[in-house]
């Protein structure tokens, strides 16, 4: 099933196409900065060097045109394109630390032998496919601390920083460990199981039309979406808008992290994100293409 893309609003006001990343061959590929200041982090890949390089003016361009602060990450095994944009620096989750929960949900169920609780199903479908905030606080308080950090252990997330009490929304993220996560769900590993793999990739495929936007948009026709977001307004750095997107066509999967905060509106937010999400689909299609 192809989740679809949302409509209207939540459409970024500025498309960008793959002509975007047209530069001068020549012309050096500069570090991606914002108004949190210098950022020495760019993409690569082996393969496909000039898309890369691409990519980083194009990310370049897109950032220096917002009022946001934005980390990006990005995975492609099939191209070997990859970048790491402010990838350790962190903020605020908001709901995408749900991915996180049901993460955490899925391993104690393999660790103890046995199928899903119905509490368990019950506060899953909701709490990812329509952002369920009640569903997430019933979720981490049955894991515990204690389970939430063991699946950050195994995921390898050492830069994440659980929230104290109820408020997991306040739980500290890096575009890094967001990355991490992602391949626990798309590729097969040590930490889940196919089944619970497959579990989480399905409702995360399932989510609601109009939360749908963010990292999915630019993506090819054709390509399967998996994708969770967040967005919360914030006493310091205004609104903080993620999207997380796992992407499977013919190729591997690949995967992408967009973290912002400092969005004066959670709109503005969303197009900060669309607008790095299709430079991103821009430059994979390019080095595929190559």
């Amino acid at each position: 099933m192809t989740l679809p893309l949302p409509a209207g609003s939540r459409t970024t006001t500025r498309l960008i196409t793959a002509a975007t990343l047209l530069f001068v061959a020549s012309e050096p590929a500069p570090a991606v900065t914002g108004p949190a200041g210098p950022e020495s982090g760019r993409c690569s890949s082996v393969a496909h060097s000039r898309p890369a390089e691409e990519l980083t003016r194009a990310i370049t361009r897109v950032v220096s045109e917002r009022h946001s602060t934005v980390a990006v990450a990005v995975e492609d095994p099939g191209t070997g394109l990859s970048c790491a944009v402010r990838a350790r620096e962190r903020f605020d989750s908001a709901s995408v630390i749900k991915v996180t929960i049901m993460g955490a949900v899925l391993r104690r169920a393999q660790d103890e032998g046995r199928a899903l609780t119905p509490f368990e199903e019950d506060n899953l479908r909701p709490m990812i496919v329509q952002s369920d905030n009640d569903a997430a606080t019933a979720l981490w308080r049955d894991l515990g601390r204690a389970r939430l950090a063991e699946f950050l252990r195994l995921s390898g997330m050492a830069d994440t920083v659980l929230a104290d009490g109820d408020r997991w929304g306040r739980t500290q993220i890096t575009a890094g460990d967001e990355m991490k996560q992602l391949a626990v769900f798309a590729a097969p590993g040590p930490v889940l199981t196919p089944e619970h793999r497959a579990f989480g990739l399905d409702l995360m495929n399932q989510v609601e039309e109009d939360q749908a936007w963010g990292a999915p948009l630019g993506a090819p026709d054709g390509t399967t979406v998996h994708v969770k977001n967040g967005w919360a307004p914030r006493e310091r750095h205004a609104w903080h808008v993620h999207s997380l997107g796992i992407f499977t066509d013919p190729g591997e999967p690949y995967r992408i992290a967009i973290l912002t905060r400092d969005n004066p509106s959670e709109e503005y937010g969303i197009d900060t994100v669309q607008a790095v999400a299709q430079v991103v689909h821009a430059a994979r299609v390019a080095a595929a293409s190559r």
